[in-house]
C-alpha cells in the first residue's frame, strides 16, 4: 500500500530573490503550486520537514496532500531545485491534480529477482539502460513504481520498452523507440565458456 504524504505549507506574498533569501534564513523554502484550472499560488515550506519527505522514493511519484492553512489540495511534485554544492533545496513546484485529467509523471523502475535470474546465475552481467520512465495516466492509476521481474531472463536477453509490464490505465507519456532497451543481461567470457560446456555436454 502506498504511503500518504501531507505537506504543510504557508501562503506568502513577497516575491523576488530578496524575499526568497529571507525565507531560507528562516529555515523555509519558497514554493509555488499551479494548475488545476486555478491561479498559481506562492507558498513556503519548512525545509527540514521537506527533507524528511524527500528521503522516501514514493514522494517523487505519488499524489500528495498539500495543506495550506485549513485547505488541502491534491498535488504532485513537478520540480525541485537544489543548491549545486550544499544539501539545500532552493525552490519547489507543485502541480494541482484534477481527478478526471491525465497526469504526466516520471516513475521509477524496480528490478526484482535480478540476482536469481538465469542469466546472472550463468555468469552474465546486468545492464540497466533505464531506471525510470515518464508515464501518462489518471491520478487514481498513478503507480508508485513499475516492477520488472528478471527471473527468467537469460544471457543475451533484453527487455524493451514495448515489452514493459505497465499497470492497467497507464501508458508511456510519449512514443519513443519501442525497441529501446530497458534492461539486458550481457555475456562475459565466463558465461560464454559455461554456455559452451553446456552445449558440449548434450
Amino acid at each position: 500500500m502506498s504511503e500518504t504524504f501531507t505537506v504543510l505549507a504557508e501562503p506568502r506574498t513577497d516575491a523576488g530573490k530578496g524575499a526568497s533569501r529571507r525565507l531560507r534564513r528562516q529555515g523555509r523554502i519558497p514554493a509555488i503550486v499551479y494548475g488545476g484550472h486555478q491561479e498559481p499560488e506562492m507558498i513556503s515550506l519548512h525545509h527540514n520537514i521537506l527533507l524528511q519527505h524527500l528521503e522516501h522514493e514514493a514522494f517523487y511519484s505519488q499524489v500528495l496532500n498539500l495543506q495550506i492553512g485549513e485547505r488541502v489540495s491534491k498535488v504532485v511534485l513537478k520540480d525541485l531545485q537544489r543548491h549545486p554544492a550544499k544539501p539545500f533545496v532552493l525552490h519547489v513546484d507543485f502541480q494541482r491534480v484534477v481527478e478526471s485529467e491525465k497526469l504526466r509523471m516520471t516513475v521509477p523502475l524496480h528490478f526484482i529477482n535480478e540476482h536469481k535470474s538465469k542469466g546472472v546465475k550463468a555468469g552474465g552481467l546486468v545492464s540497466h539502460h533505464l531506471t525510470e520512465i515518464e508515464v501518462s495516466c489518471l491520478p487514481s492509476n498513478l503507480p508508485e513504481f513499475i516492477e520488472i521481474d528478471m527471473a527468467d531472463m537469460k544471457v543475451g536477453d533484453s527487455l524493451h520498452l514495448s515489452e514493459l509490464p505497465l499497470p492497467e490505465g497507464v501508458e508511456l507519456a510519449h512514443k519513443p523507440d519501442p525497441d529501446l532497451p530497458v534492461v539486458s543481461i550481457q555475456g562475459t567470457q565466463a558465461s560464454a565458456a559455461a554456455g559452451q560446456e553446456s552445449e558440449e555436454s548434450r
